[in-house]
């Protein structure tokens, strides 16, 4: 049976590099959002650079959907 698994030694310098690059700016860009938000910006920034593309999937879900709502009007009886 093939077996995917690759060590550090075979996966080419750039796609390292342009990986790491992607998560600090997929990070950067939360943190930023999120403080503009005023939602835990470190929390969001620090988990938008362990991966791609839940934290992304997950802080649309719970801040900027959450934001985009309109606001429930209540009756002025």
């Amino acid at each position: 049976m093939n077996d995917l698994h690759y060590s550090l030694n075979e996966i080419p310098l750039i796609w390292l590099i342009l990986i790491a690059i992607f998560l600090l700016l997929q990070g950067t860009w939360i943190f930023k959002d999120a403080r503009r938000r005023g939602r835990f910006p470190w929390l969001w920034g620090l988990w938008g650079i362990t991966g791609f593309p839940t934290p992304l999937i997950v802080y649309w879900f719970i801040v900027v959907r959450v934001d985009r709502k309109p606001p429930k009007q209540t009756s002025g009886k």
